[in-house]
């Protein structure tokens, strides 16, 4: 690994921790677990979500929320698993609305789905977040980075950060799309797709986001910045025209991604006149904000 791919991973490193609340500024799903595989029609916004029960548990301090899983494979030997489940009911004639949950580096994507209070890094919050968007009518996608999620996204690779079309992330991307599109993950609008990360995968929803304007119309970038800053290091372009509204999660104690960084990617958008939001944690550092699950959800629905 060189020395810039090494400063990639370290501010890449995920964060899940409990924290005191933040302060701010500014068609039908089985119920055995596993979505059917309905198509759906994009060609309209998604009806209002009129979800019915929980596909999670709790219990003495564990959150589990049933899912289900799929490979895809990309060639050359490389595989990635993508987690997902729809909301209980029937869905909206166009779908339920799909978030697509980043992980962090080195932690499984699979992780989001079960967690305890008490384990490092405040996981609970991430589950927390996955239950939630479930329970308020939003199927859930969560793709792993390469090597079973031990790693980090490709946006955070020097070899790939200024060449996106050539990573394989951007072969898993158009993956998920195609299964989208074909309905096979469940009865999922392809479209108006919400994306929410922490850390690397904070950088990763800022590359979707402004990759992917078709697809994404909503974002919630944590503990992270604009897709091609590295902590500290930030500079950030002009921004499209078509960044749709973005939600910022940030510790101000975050030593990895300072908040200095994160907020050059705010002030960039407020300053192009495109809609953004600043919600930090005073006493949190690189980590999951226990205020996380609740201003996410609210940020979604205000923003179709």
């Amino acid at each position: 690994m060189t020395t810039s791919t090494l400063a990639f991973a370290l501010v890449a490193l995920v964060g899940c921790s409990s924290t005191a609340p933040g302060t701010t500024d500014d068609g039908s799903a089985i119920d055995d677990g596993v979505p059917t595989d309905d198509a759906t029609d994009d060609s309209a916004e998604p009806d209002a979500p009129a979800p019915l029960g929980s596909r999670c548990t709790e219990l003495a301090g564990e959150i589990t929320c049933d899912h289900a899983t799929t490979t895809i494979e990309l060639g050359f030997g490389s595989v990635r698993d993508v987690h997902y489940q729809v909301p209980l009911g029937t869905a909206p004639a166009d779908g339920w609305r799909g978030v697509i949950l980043f992980q962090g580096s080195l932690v499984s994507a699979e992780r989001a789905w079960s967690a305890r209070l008490g384990d490092p890094f405040g996981a609970i919050h991430q589950t927390r977040t996955v239950r939630d968007l479930l329970d308020a009518g939003y199927a859930v996608i969560t793709p792993e980075a390469r090597f079973d999620g031990s790693t980090y996204w490709d946006t955070n690779t020097p070899a790939y950060a200024y060449a996106w079309a050539a990573s394989e992330d951007a072969a898993l991307m158009q993956a998920i799309f195609d299964r989208l599109d074909a309905g096979s993950l469940g009865p999922i609008a392809p479209t108006h797709l919400g994306a929410i990360g922490i850390s690397s995968g904070g950088y990763m929803t800022s590359r979707v986001a402004i990759t992917y304007p078709d697809r994404f119309s909503v974002a919630a970038v944590h503990s992270a910045s604009y897709m091609t800053c590295s902590g500290a290091l930030c500079a950030v372009p002009a921004l499209p025209e078509t960044h749709p509204p973005t939600l910022f999660l940030q510790g101000t104690l975050d030593a990895v991604v300072p908040a200095a960084s994160a907020r050059l990617y705010y002030d960039a958008l407020v300053d192009a006149g495109l809609t953004a939001q600043w919600f930090d944690d005073a006493n949190a550092g690189h980590e999951w904000l226990s205020a996380a699950p609740a201003e996410a959800l609210a940020w979604f629905a205000a923003n179709p």
